[in-house]
């Protein structure tokens, strides 16, 4: 079932997620809903607080961006073929690597795109689907969609990323997105 998207401006999108146990209720149910939600919004990764659930789940699906790449940008990133992956109770044990700018967008701020410094690559402890652990390192474009959702589990934005001045730049667009005056082609939930 497709979900609406909580829009900027909502509570939960700046709250710290809680961890789940494996018991959680219609866990199988709220991850395929996510997957569906998440191709439908034509998103590469999607966080539970943007479906209004406040726990530490996220998923994403890098492959898609390589499998529509253009010839010419082939190779051009590490992480090439990338993966499509659920992540439960996610921590972050390291970021490391260069700091790089990428060009980044976000469901629930739909319409603003900003260039956006991370570091290259990050390590995380989680648990997949059937609650098996796992430790990990990412990188590249990969890396970078885990960080950015990552970042939604602890109630961050890639706004936050931003100079003061060209947030405050941003005020008027991100106000409108919070009041529901933006057009998307996506279901959205925006706050009362």
């Amino acid at each position: 079932m497709t979900l609406p998207i909580v829009a900027y401006g909502a509570n939960i999108l700046r709250k710290t997620a809680a961890d789940i146990a494996a018991d959680y209720p219609g866990l199988d149910k709220l991850i395929a809903d996510m997957w569906e939600t998440m191709y439908y919004s034509n998103g590469v990764g999607l966080a539970a607080p943007q479906i209004n659930k406040d726990v530490r789940l996220f998923v994403v699906d890098s492959a898609q961006i390589f499998e529509h790449q253009e010839a010419d940008e082939k190779g051009t990133y590490p992480d090439e073929p990338g993966i499509k992956k659920v992540f439960i109770n996610a921590h972050v044990v390291s970021l490391e690597g260069e700091d790089w700018v990428y060009n980044e967008g976000c469901l629930s701020i739909p319409k603003i795109r900003e260039d956006v410094v991370r570091p290259q690559e990050v390590t995380l402890e989680y648990l997949d689907e059937h609650f098996q652990p796992h430790t990990e390192t990412f990188i590249g474009l990969t890396g970078r969609i885990i960080q950015h959702e990552y970042d939604h589990i602890d109630g961050k934005l890639f706004i936050d990323y931003l100079k003061p001045l060209r947030r405050k730049m941003l005020q008027g667009r991100l106000a409108d997105i919070s009041k529901g005056k933006v057009q998307v082609d996506y279901k959205m939930l925006f706050p009362k």
